[in-house]
């Protein structure tokens, strides 16, 4: 039987001894993270100060803009003092606020994408219902409910990981991660509710919104097929920066799981890359969504023009 402690703290073992290269990854993560910051923001702003983009889409798109602030948040400041640090201890308060928020973060970017999918089917096949289907009342719903889903679903999940008797404090990663916090339980019988929770929330978080999204692309490419050219370039210009985001985020979650679930074939890939595939999700995401939406959108890329100084606008 192993002994069990109650830990006050747990220490990130995904970081290595980089020199004086800390020092430049600490710079690259700073740029980075003050370069999503501002283009969200930017973003945040234009959409809620134009009238004319008071759309569902593009209140969806608020939603997802503002869910990237959110995540990354949570992963970039911790990354940026531990980066510097020689101390990687975090305490267990913050290191659950992290696994808590960076879990609902996933969670709220891959349910706003499915109802993205879904807004984007019901404007191309019915578009003379569509401002009768998609009321702003019901568009805020929607946004309500996917951000409660997100943070109850994940409360019960995360309520179940503070219950256990942990027989260690090391994460073999940069960030805390709930997975690799129940893998420290001292009795695998401690985690039999962990587990079959987990399955039930996969069951529904996942199928649901997959569904959604490939019924919603199947229903627009049969529309597509049928209609002009012009009806096409329209849905091409609109699911294009959709398509985009949904495959980099998907992406990013699966090397995410490969890494927490399937260790052994990582174990051979360099420190650093290792590092750089762990955050790939939370560091990519953030700043590819309001490049791919604020260059490929029309109407976002001249409410930009109406609202930003020229100075700040970028030259096309």
């Amino acid at each position: 039987m192993m002994n069990s402690t109650q830990f006050t703290s747990f220490i990130l073992a995904g970081y290595s001894d980089s020199g004086h290269l800390k020092y430049l990854y600490f710079i690259i993560i700073t740029v980075l993270y003050v370069s999503i910051v501002f283009v969200n923001t930017v973003l945040i702003v234009v959409i809620c100060m134009e009238r004319s983009l008071h759309e569902p889409m593009y209140l969806f798109l608020c939603s997802l803009f503002v869910n990237e602030l959110y995540g990354s948040t949570a992963l970039f400041p911790a990354l940026m003092t531990n980066l510097v640090s020689d101390d990687h201890t975090v305490s267990s308060v913050c290191c659950y606020l992290q696994i808590f928020v960076l879990y609902t973060y996933g969670t709220t970017e891959f349910i706003n994408l499915a109802v993205m999918s879904y807004d984007r089917y019901l404007a191309i096949c019915y578009p003379l219902q569509y401002n009768v289907i998609m009321t702003p009342n019901r568009v805020c719903t929607l946004i309500c409910v996917i951000w409660l889903y997100s943070f109850v679903k994940f409360s019960i999940q995360l309520s179940l990981t503070i219950r256990l008797r942990l027989c260690g404090n090391v994460i073999d990663k940069v960030y805390c991660d709930n997975y690799l916090v129940v893998k420290l339980a001292c009795s695998t019988s401690d985690t039999t509710v962990n587990n079959i929770y987990g399955l039930c929330d996969i069951a529904l978080s996942v199928p649901v919104p997959l569904i959604t999204i490939v019924f919603s692309y199947i229903k627009i490419l049969i529309i597509c097929l049928k209609s002009s050219m012009e009806t096409r370039q329209k849905a091409f210009s609109t699911c294009t920066p959709h398509l985009a985001s949904l495959f980099n985020f998907s992406f990013g979650c699966f090397l995410t799981l490969l890494q927490s679930r399937f260790d052994r074939p990582m174990r051979n890939v360099p420190t650093l890359l290792h590092t750089i595939l762990s955050v790939y999700y939370l560091m990519c995401q953030p700043l590819l969504n309001p490049i791919v939406y604020g260059l490929r959108m029309a109407k976002i890329r001249q409410a930009c023009k109406n609202i930003l100084p020229v100075s700040l606008y970028p030259k096309t």
